[in-house]
């Protein structure tokens, strides 16, 4: 209970995609992998519903569905070893802010780059974090110089073993996880430098979702040739 009372956001969060899968499990009739039309009803991302239904609450709602165990279990790891460190740099709003802002513009990115594809799963919030963090230590670097260099080594590292997985694997969406890290990286670095900079980063990451929001269905009209 200390744990969790000291990384609350970051076990919330866990427990909510937990439950997110144990209901759509329910619907797939399934542990281990998940119908993909149960997971389109259920709220994944697809691009024409977003666009041409309007149905953008779909861009937080994927962030809480996994296609399977496998990929569930990979982000939640992800998001605990990743999420606790945030979660100690960062206070609650800044936390939750990087967090979804990451999300969410990296499905927006992902609407852009695979527009007929399915898109769930939490790893661009996930990366998103992670990239809050190397924003932190690039803003820092000089005041914590071991740390510093150690974190950005094993960032280097772990983005190239992402990378590597992401080209083996046609279904992990490498687009959705660079938007993310970018909008992370982008809010760590601001909000470290100086605080009062959150509200600047938070009008910022609207006004880049209303330039997708007012892009996308041009994009769109033209690759389905409507």
């Amino acid at each position: 209970m200390r744990d969790f009372s000291q990384f609350k956001l970051t076990y919330t969060i866990i427990i909510l995609n937990f439950l997110a899968y144990l209901f759509t499990s329910f619907l797939s009739g399934s542990i281990a992998e998940m119908d993909l039309q149960k997971l389109v009803n259920a709220g994944a991302l697809y691009g024409p519903y977003v666009v041409f239904k309007e149905e953008w609450w779909r861009l937080g709602s994927a962030m809480f569905l996994h296609g399977g165990m496998t990929h569930l279990l990979m982000n939640m790891v992800s998001l605990y070893l990743i999420g606790r460190g945030a979660e100690i740099y960062f206070d609650a709003k800044s936390y939750m802010g990087i967090y979804f802002f990451s999300g969410i513009i990296g499905s927006l990115v992902s609407l852009i780059v695979h527009p007929q594809s399915v898109g769930i799963g939490a790893s661009g919030a996930v990366f998103g974090l992670f990239g809050a963090l190397a924003g932190f230590f690039l803003a820092h670097r000089d005041k914590i110089a071991l740390q510093s260099k150690a974190f950005m080594k094993d960032f280097g590292i772990i983005i190239l073993v992402n990378g590597i997985f992401g080209l083996a694997i046609p279904s992990v969406d490498m687009s959705a996880h660079i938007g993310g890290l970018i909008v992370g990286f982008v809010g760590g670095f601001m909000i470290q430098r100086k605080a009062q900079w959150f509200m600047v980063y938070v009008v910022l990451m609207i006004a880049v979702i209303f330039f997708f929001y007012t892009a996308l269905p041009g994009v769109y009209m033209d690759a389905f040739g409507s």
